[in-house]
This record gives C-alpha cells, structure tokens and sequence, in this order.
C-alpha cells in the first residue's frame, strides 16, 4: 500500500525545488495525512483515496508549511476548500 502523499507530490505543490527541507517535508506529509483520515473518520488513507482527498491533503501540507510558527501576525482561517474537497468522503459513526 503507497502512501496518499509522496515527497515528490508535496514539492510541486509548495513549488519547492531543493532538498533542504524533505526532512520537514516528510514530517508534514505525515501530520496531513493523519490529520485528513481524523477528519474522515477513518483509520488511514493511501494512494487509492480519491482525487479531492489527495487534494485537500495537499492543501493541509500547504498551510503547515506556509504557517509553521506556533504565533503569527496575521488572522488565520479554516480553509474551506479544504473543507468542501472532504465534505463527501466523510464517514459519520
């Protein structure tokens, strides 16, 4: 079973073109993919999951990414493209 998320995926999101950062990359991956299947209701995920699940993933490793510090400056949001991508694929218990 692949995972949802490879590293190569994630670098074309964030337009990332060195390997400085594929150990905090990895790290990401990780905490979205884990972060999308809670958010499903779901126990895990893989590279079988649907497109939008895939995408909202991508999205989450986005944010992380973008919004790594703990405090900001700025208002941050939920993403509701992130939302509506899993709206879906939910599963209510």
């Amino acid at each position: 079973m692949a995972a949802l998320l490879t590293l190569a995926d994630v670098k074309l999101h964030c337009r990332i073109d060195t390997n400085d950062e594929d150990a905090l990359l990895g790290a990401l991956i990780t905490a979205s993919t884990t972060a999308v299947a809670n958010e499903l209701g779901v126990a895990s995920l893989d590279d079988t999951a649907a497109p939008p699940i895939k995408a909202a993933a991508l999205l989450l490793v986005g944010d992380l990414y973008e919004n790594r510090e703990a405090q900001t400056d700025r208002q941050l949001f939920r993403n509701q493209a992130f939302d509506r991508l899993l709206a879906p694929y939910r599963v209510y218990a």
